[in-house]
């Protein structure tokens, strides 16, 4: 079959930086999807994405679709003849839509019986008639929160559009996109190449667009281009360029035609907290920081031009003097702040509103303090560095530099904490409660900071379920969602012995009566369980095993924790299957019994042998699995209960459980009760799917 390439580019106003690479990724898949779901082939797909356009080249696109046979069937034979033998309205419906008399329709016979049917031949459409919906098909789907009219057009779009692209071979598909008429014509970088440039292939497109136009059109080409440039820049200072990777994406997302500046700043400004300095340099001005071999700031920064300028000088100082009265601000609020203590901002926190129901920042604060403490204290960490952690944790919310860069909440306390002279694990627990901050970030390391981190969550969570503000469908407006999963990952992964029933129910107490927290304390807890269930299903743990173990005992994570990887390496045993299934029979035995379950066993009522021998295993299992259980060694404790499995197969194959003499029975029933008591101290294994 003919192919041709196939070029698509939708060039408009600067596009949202922030949005460029999912715009294009969308793009790029909804093209994808609504060639493929035409049938036609192509040999290679490749997005294009700059600040001005969207673009798609296809390689060796078939002309048209491949004709094919279309079989539709209908009713079955019995159903579409009445006894006289002529079509039931069922049949001669199916005809209509078929745009035939039932006469034309074929029997098709299957095992089940015989159908009508309706076969033809499709001939394939053509390739140029089918792109203009794909298009707009991909368009419609692209992910644009809100769309904008421009003109007197009636099309909606990120940005507006000014020319539209539609190349097939060497032939315009013609066809409007967003109210533009398709053609050949592009345009290079809005400064270097404004005028139009003329197409004759798509093939072209990349290389004549880079070469006339000054435009690098491949994100990724543009990507590397801008990496290297700042490399070599850094190398000028003998310094190392810190390249944040959604900085780079941003900076790319702005550029057609990238030329690295290196600038500098004065070096006074290298008293100031490095945080606050690279805090303006990235968000503000969308500027690369660098560092020395020993991480420390350098009085330099590089820039990403998107000019050729015949004098570079210029577009640096300019850089330079932009950035000046930034860093002479974050110097000024620096000083100003060190000048009165972080302490004298406690009262003030009284004229800040958490929120209206919870009281002020000040009164969250004192909760803090009473479920800090006690979490310290269960810690073995110093329980009045956690009260004065807890005191301290949200004054730099009242202090100058937060207030011009909230950015730095909790990073501005550490410091004026440790310039104010308070102990080092208090000030480091002013920045570290906030971790982790996102996905994969690093976890507070030490019990101050763990304590506050985990008291200052659950405040959060018991407060605003108590006022009916909890998450709904995707809306989580207080993030209370993180703050769980928050407080998960700082238990289990820095293997904390905390229980959050006691500690949901502590925080609960700490708030006004008027609140009724106490109300919410399980519904708080059933949050936090879903959250554990999201955090171990989604690090391969099936949820059955999530199952077997969350439905015993109380929320205590770090002891889950261990309890789901003993029940990961049970289940990998051949005897488990087994045990399950055996546990799983036993639990509907047990349901089935009215009132209080027998647990006195009487061995002179045992009758067959395989009675004795699973009394005998499970007491001397009893000696065994106790201690372990004490220790939590859960691993241990189901390898010896996996021993049990001979001894519970020939039970159940000798033994009649639901005996006629009552005395049996329960006795019977006590023996199945012990066995399965013993397997509960780890997890309902009965719940492990097959």
């Amino acid at each position: 079959m003919s192919t041709r390439d196939l070029l698509i580019e939708i060039g408009t106003e600067e596009l949202p930086p922030k949005s460029l690479l999912k715009l294009s990724t969308a793009f790029l898949e909804g093209i994808k999807t609504g060639i493929d779901k035409t049938g036609l082939k192509y040999q290679e797909i490749k997005p294009y994405a700059s600040p001005r356009r969207l673009a798609v080249l296809i390689t060796a696109l078939d002309e048209k679709q491949p004709d094919k046979e279309v079989e539709r069937r209908g009713p079955a034979v019995n159903a579409a003849f009445g006894d006289d033998g002529c079509p039931t309205p069922a049949a001669s419906g199916f005809a209509s839509s078929c745009g035939v008399q039932v006469d034309d329709l074929e029997k098709l016979e299957t095992p089940k019986g015989a159908w009508l049917v309706f076969r033809s031949h499709q001939k394939g459409q053509s390739a140029q008639s089918l792109i203009p919906d794909i298009i707009t098909n991909a368009l419609d789907k692209l992910p644009i929160p809100k769309r904008m009219r421009w003109g007197n057009l009636d099309a909606q779009f990120v940005r507006p559009v000014h020319w539209a692209v539609l190349l097939f071979g060497d032939e315009i598909i013609n066809t409007e996109i967003l109210s533009v008429k398709s053609g050949r014509e592009t345009r290079g970088h809005r400064f270097h190449h404004p005028e139009p440039i003329h197409i004759t292939s798509p093939a072209e497109y990349e290389v004549l667009l880079e070469s006339e136009g000054k435009v690098i059109a491949d994100f990724a080409r543009r990507r590397k281009t801008i990496h290297a440039q700042i490399e070599e820049a850094a190398n000028k200072v003998n310094g190392k360029a810190v390249i944040d990777d959604n900085l780079l994406d941003e900076v790319t997302s702005m550029i057609e035609w990238p030329v690295a500046v290196l600038g500098n700043f004065d070096k006074r400004y290298l008293d100031v907290p490095a945080e606050a300095l690279v805090s303006t340099m990235k968000a503000n001005q969308k500027y690369f920081h660098l560092v020395d071999k020993n991480n420390n700031l350098l009085p330099h920064f590089i820039t990403i031009s998107n000019i050729e300028s015949k004098d570079i000088n210029q577009i640096k100082e300019g850089n330079e003097r932009v950035i000046r009265p930034r860093f002479a601000d974050a110097e000024f609020f620096w000083n100003q702040d060190r000048k009165n203590k972080l302490s004298k901002k406690i009262d003030s926190l009284k004229t800040v509103v958490f929120q209206k129901q919870l009281g002020t920042l000040h009164d969250k604060s004192k909760r803090v303090i009473t479920v800090s403490a006690e979490i310290a204290k269960q810690l073995g960490g110093n329980e009045q560095q956690a009260v004065r952690a807890a005191e301290l944790c949200k004054c730099d919310l009242m202090t100058e530099m937060v207030c011009e860069f909230p950015e730095l909440q909790g990073i501005m306390g550490r410091y004026y904490a440790s310039h104010d002279g308070e102990q080092s694990d208090v000030a480091t627990a002013l920045d570290d409660y906030y971790k982790p901050r996102f996905a994969g970030d690093s976890l507070p390391d030490n019990p101050i900071s763990q304590s506050l981190a985990i008291a200052d969550r659950i405040d959060t969570l018991v407060g605003i379920f108590a006022i009916g503000k909890q998450p709904t469908g995707d809306k989580d407006p207080f993030a209370l969602r993180r703050a769980a999963l928050g407080v998960l990952r700082i238990i289990v992964e820095q293997k904390l012995d905390l229980n959050l029933n006691q500690l949901v129910a502590l925080s609960a107490s700490t708030f006004d009566k008027s609140v009724k927290s106490e109300k919410v304390t399980n519904e708080v807890l059933s949050f936090i369980k879903d959250r554990l269930k999201v955090y171990y299903t989604s690090n391969q743990t099936s949820p059955d095993v999530f199952e077997a173990v969350i439905s015993i005992g109380e929320l205590c994570p770090l002891d889950i924790d261990k309890r789901i990887q003993a029940v990961n390496t049970f289940r990998n045993m051949e005897e488990s299957e087994s045990l399950a299934a055996a546990n799983k029979r036993i639990g509907n035995i047990l349901k089935k019994i009215d009132g209080k379950l027998p647990v006195d066993i009487n061995i002179k009522l045992f009758e067959v042998p395989e009675e004795s021998s699973l009394y005998d295993t499970l007491g001397n299992l009893d000696d065994k699995v106790s201690p372990l259980l004490v220790k939590g060694e859960y691993e241990k404790v189901l390898e010896n209960l996996a021993g049990l499995r001979q001894p519970v197969d020939n039970y159940f194959d000798n033994v009649m459980v639901m005996a006629d003499d009552p005395a049996q029975r329960n006795n019977r029933i006590a023996l199945l009760n012990k066995l399965h008591k013993l397997f509960l101290e780890v997890a309902d294994i009965s719940k492990l799917q097959g």
